[in-house]
């Protein structure tokens, strides 16, 4: 069992830059692919990037390559998602989780989610 708590949410403006973290619970937390996710009002859920167990790698959703990043500390059972150069199309509420295994783009493959912290970017 992994618990998953996320933090750095906020609103910002257009252009700026927001840090979130995943906090995980328990001594495994090395074992686990880290996936963020994001849903805004009246979508569905999307991916928008996820690292291996190692760190070794990683993905990212179009929308969002060349200005986010995710990394990982295994020592502090957390991972990060630096988010810059924010649209107001980032804005929605990202989750954060996990799954045993290689990297996934689809939700249905990651078994542990967070309750999700609300971004939103300002015009």
């Amino acid at each position: 069992q992994v618990q998953l708590v996320e933090s750095g949410g906020g609103l910002v403006q257009a252009g700026g830059s927001l840090r979130l973290s995943c906090a995980a619970s328990g001594r495994t937390f090395n074992i686990y692919t880290m996936g963020w996710f994001r849903q805004a009002p009246g979508q569905e859920r999307e991916f928008v990037a996820a690292i291996a167990s190692s760190g070794s790698s990683t993905d990212f959703a179009n929308s969002v390559k060349g200005r986010f990043t995710i990394s990982r500390d295994n020592a502090k059972n957390t991972v990060y998602l630096q988010m810059n150069s924010l649209k107001p199309e980032d804005t929605a509420v990202y989750y954060c989780a996990a799954r045993r295994g290689v990297i996934f783009t689809g939700s249905n493959a990651y078994q542990y989610w967070g309750q999700g912290t609300q971004v939103t970017v300002s015009s």
